[in-house]
């Protein structure tokens, strides 16, 4: 199987996340933080050590401002409906978000009667800080932005809509669930108050694993309550962190294969991974341009996206095209709609949908050629 579904999940994962996977199932399998014996510590430990490895690797002011989730989804949701949002404050998004972002902010409008402008993409298919600028009123509290687009792989200048932001004292959630491990992140250099991520897609972890990192206090409710490991005399959560948003037992094994991962890339080194997809990338969309009949979406400038690319075949539907290539050519790809409606409003793809090309790491460009071949196969038998 040749695998080009990377927006959605990596795979093959390193075998050194497996592995740290089965350590920790099989030898100190217990429940972090909830005892004092050898075993629990063990397994704290394990939990602590990926803490500060990502809080380094994003410039976090320290471990305990790294939150782990099941998934970036849940971290959105946190960061989204555990801000202090009062009737008729505003928030500027964009067509680019996944739902993961748009539900919380579509349940904000219902349920606190906030304001929610989104924002279009210009004709080059970009986000540009002067049309965010303009969206801004007095009563802008928050800019929750994806970094890149989980559809045309488009990525949002953050450091220049950070600048204008803090110029205004709004806060700033940044989705990196695309870009983390791809792209250089610093929550500092690029202004992020809030940082959400996937585990299991650049970072090469686990699924099961997600992660938001607070660069401040923002009085973020806990969304869910209950046992922490400390301050269990208290009938509230506790606030110290990262307890107060860490309810319940933590997954121990997905992270430690998280931590795995992350040692992974850090060994490729995310720079070089960043140039290895752009390569593939450029590959693919110089390939595609010869074979008639095909469509692709997203910036021309492939510096400007990351290794996304969607898709369409004249005639023929998404799903059937994903399907011809997973049952006859085994090579794997998504098809639909992503989870970003308002992308596929802004293209004007709704209807339709788009197969979704999406490169990693471990990718070659003889796999590239093989789905291009595929492609002009698929083309011919549809002539």
């Amino acid at each position: 199987m040749i695998y080009f579904d990377h927006a959605a999940s990596s795979y093959p994962k390193p075998k050194t996340v497996a592995d740290a996977m089965h350590n920790a199932v099989s030898t100190f399998s217990a429940n972090p933080g909830r005892g004092g014996h050898k075993l629990a510590e063990q397994a704290r430990v394990v939990i602590d050590s990926t803490r500060q490895k990502l809080s380094r690797i994003f410039g976090a002011p320290g471990s305990k401002h790294v939150w782990f989730y099941q998934n970036a989804t849940m971290a959105l949701n946190q960061a989204l409906l555990g801000f202090p949002f009062q009737e008729g404050d505003h928030v500027i998004a964009t067509m680019f978000e996944h739902n993961s972002v748009i539900r919380p902010l579509e349940k904000l409008i219902s349920d606190k009667k906030i304001d929610v402008t989104y924002i279009e993409p210009n004709e080059k298919g970009l986000m540009t800080v002067e049309q965010i600028e303009t969206a801004f009123t007095e009563k802008t509290k928050m800019i929750a932005v994806s970094h890149a687009s989980n559809v045309t792989g488009a990525i949002v200048p953050i450091r220049a809509i950070s600048n204008v932001a803090k110029k205004r004292n709004v806060v700033v959630l940044l989705d990196a669930s695309q870009t983390a491990g791809t792209i250089e992140i610093s929550m500092d250099d690029d202004g992020i108050d809030l940082l959400a991520f996937a585990g299991h897609k650049s970072l090469l972890g686990p699924q099961g694993t997600g992660v938001l990192i607070s660069k401040e206090d923002y009085q973020l409710e806990p969304l869910i309550v209950g046992g922490t490991g400390s301050y269990s005399e208290l009938p509230h959560q506790p606030l110290k962190w990262p307890d107060r948003y860490e309810a319940g037992t933590l997954n121990t094994p997905g992270i430690a294969g998280l931590s795995a991962g992350i040692d992974e890339i850090i060994e490729i080194g995310i720079e070089n991974i960043w140039f290895h997809e752009q390569k593939l990338m450029e590959q693919f969309l110089n390939g595609v341009k010869e074979l008639s009949g095909f469509m692709t979406y997203g910036p021309t400038n492939v510096s400007d996206r990351v290794a996304v690319i969607p898709l369409e075949l004249e005639g023929v539907e998404s799903h059937e095209l994903a399907m011809i290539l997973d049952e006859h050519y085994q090579i794997a790809v998504r098809a639909g709609m992503h989870c970003s409606p308002k992308t596929h409003q802004s293209l004007q793809t709704s209807e339709s949908g788009l197969v979704r090309i999406s490169f990693g790491p471990y990718n070659t460009a003889e796999e590239v050629e093989s789905l291009l071949e595929a492609l002009k196969e698929i083309k011919q038998a549809f002539e």
